[in-house]
């Protein structure tokens, strides 16, 4: 019995590695508890967006957004789902990329890019060149390395 349990433990344990492309991943997601109640009923690519976009801010930043959301005063794709985190690290929540494929598809790239090892400079020449077609982009500087 403790044979096959161990076998089944390994199993379990190769499979997981393989989904994360090597077991640990670069980044870490937040609790779903953290998500907005607008969020209740959202697509899972939605809510694990924004779920990222709340524990990697400083990541999401470095990237812009093309869906037009610069004339609401965005300057990246962060803006798209916060749009502040104060002193004593309150969220207040933009429900922009809730409804904005263009906005998610960015952040899920970005998320599987980084899952592949790359750099935040090469995740932007991406997204730039992926994503200039659909609009313009909002005023993100260019990260560096």
């Amino acid at each position: 019995m403790r044979y096959i349990t161990l076998c089944a433990f390994v199993v379990v344990a190769l499979v997981l590695t393989a989904c994360t492309g090597g077991g640990v991943l670069p980044y870490t997601l937040a609790a779903e508890s953290m998500l907005p109640e607008f969020l209740h009923d959202a697509a899972p690519t939605v809510r694990e967006a924004y779920r990222f976009a709340i524990e990697n801010a400083h990541e999401l930043g470095n990237y812009p957004c093309y869906c037009g959301c610069g004339k609401m005063g965005h300057t990246s794709n962060l803006d798209c789902y916060i749009q502040n985190i104060d002193e004593v690290s309150q969220i207040t929540f933009d429900q922009h990329a809730a409804g904005c494929g263009i906005c998610v598809d960015i952040t899920q790239d970005a998320m599987h890019m980084l899952r592949e090892g790359r750099s935040s400079a090469e995740i932007r020449v991406y997204v730039d060149a992926t994503y200039s077609a659909f609009g313009p982009s909002t005023d993100t500087p260019t990260p560096e390395g």
